[in-house]
């Protein structure tokens, strides 16, 4: 079974992500910011994340370059789940990182497809 976290501001959108990964048996933390899924992550080793781009206090970008130094996140899988759909934040979200892409609003089964590629399953 995998650790998954998952940070968004929208609790539906942490719902809807909750019930698709833990119906495929995976363990789901759950952060409403940035800034507290950074603090997640620097205290517990993940298996993937998933992100918002646009959230208060710290966006998905700069969570991003903030998980990347930590030493016990180091190779793990970042999914941006975002509305964006732009070329060049995708190319930001690269640079910054990020391993993958999914758009808003999302089908469970494409996410666990990603999940299940990124994952190695």
């Amino acid at each position: 079974m995998s650790h998954i976290l998952t940070v968004d501001d929208s609790m539906s959108v942490r719902m809807a992500i909750r019930l698709a990964l833990s119906g495929a048996g995976h363990s789901v933390a759950e952060a409403a910011d940035g800034k507290e899924g950074l603090a997640q992550a620097s205290s517990t080793k993940f298996d993937m994340i998933i992100t918002d781009l646009n959230m208060p206090n710290m966006n998905g970008l700069e969570m991003i370059r903030e998980i990347r130094k930590l030493p016990q996140q180091a190779g793990t899988p970042i999914i941006f789940l975002t509305t964006e759909s732009d070329e060049g934040m995708k190319q930001q979200a690269k640079a910054a990182g990020a391993t993958g892409w999914l758009v808003k609003p999302f089908v469970a089964d494409a996410l666990l497809k990603v999940t299940r590629k990124v994952l190695g399953q």
